[in-house]
């Protein structure tokens, strides 16, 4: 009974984010019968496609959830989300964001609520949201690029067999996803704002890929992402105290 209002704030968020997808699905509906040729925009018999609708979906409500970061319940739809996102990227033959759905990010967030449902952190002291200091920053940004490199190696020789100057945008935008999205699922557990600046640069790399691909769907999506990101990013950073801006005091404006 004690977290009883926590679950009803995950459920909330599920039924807010089926409205909103709802509105979205339905204006993108109109667009085909004025502007677009049908199956454009909404593709039914596409497999991949149609499990990342629910994906998405539950995907919103996760972030919604979490924006509160006292509510461990959003991790819960997170793992369902990422559950489902590994079976689209297996329908869609992209086998390295399949490895990382089911076995990174999913134990990630099993971590997650591992750590958020505790009232401490291993030290003792408060759990509450806090920057990187700036070693783990620097860190951070530095692992960030490596497995960009990593990723942009594998697709060019192992999946794509081709040049390395050969679809360059598609695989750096892959390879900025997969980094932020590494990195922001990371230190999620820790309840680092840094997860949600790794978001929002995942949101921006989505962005200009499906522009480049023209992808018109995907880009909306990815549009509605970065909103819901920001949001929660900046929910976040209202929770924080001064002390712990730590890298970000500077652009704040505020001291350690």
């Amino acid at each position: 009974m004690e977290n009883a209002h926590l679950w009803r704030a995950l459920c909330r968020n599920l039924l807010l984010s089926i409205a909103m997808f709802t509105v979205i699905f339905g204006l993108l509906w109109v667009a085909e019968q004025f502007i677009f040729a049908p199956g454009t925009l909404l593709k039914w018999t596409d497999a991949a496609w149609c499990v990342g609708i629910p994906a998405s979906v539950i995907g919103v409500a996760y972030i919604l959830t979490i924006r509160d970061p006292q509510n461990y319940t959003g991790f819960f739809a997170g793992i369902v989300m990422s559950a489902l996102l590994g079976v689209q990227f297996t329908l869609q033959k992209s086998y390295d964001s399949t490895f990382l759905y089911f076995f990174v990010f999913i134990p990630f967030q099993m971590m997650s609520i591992y750590k958020w449902s505790r009232k401490k952190d291993d030290g003792g002291a408060s759990f509450e949201p806090k920057f990187l200091d700036i070693p783990r920053f620097w860190l951070s940004i530095f692992i960030g690029l490596a497995v960009i490199a990593g990723d942009y190696f594998i697709q060019t020789v192992v999946f794509q067999h081709n040049g390395f100057g050969d679809n360059i945008i598609v695989k750096l935008c892959n390879g900025l996803m997969i980094s932020s999205s590494f990195l922001a699922n990371y230190w999620l557990i820790y309840r680092k704002n840094d997860s949600w600046l790794y978001w929002f640069i995942y949101s921006v790399a989505g962005i200009v890929l499906f522009i480049y691909l023209g992808n018109i769907f995907s880009l909306v999506l990815f549009c509605f992402f970065l909103v819901i990101n920001s949001m929660a990013g900046i929910a976040w950073i209202k929770n924080t105290k001064p002390e712990y801006y730590f890298w970000a005091a500077p652009i704040l404006g505020k001291k350690k």
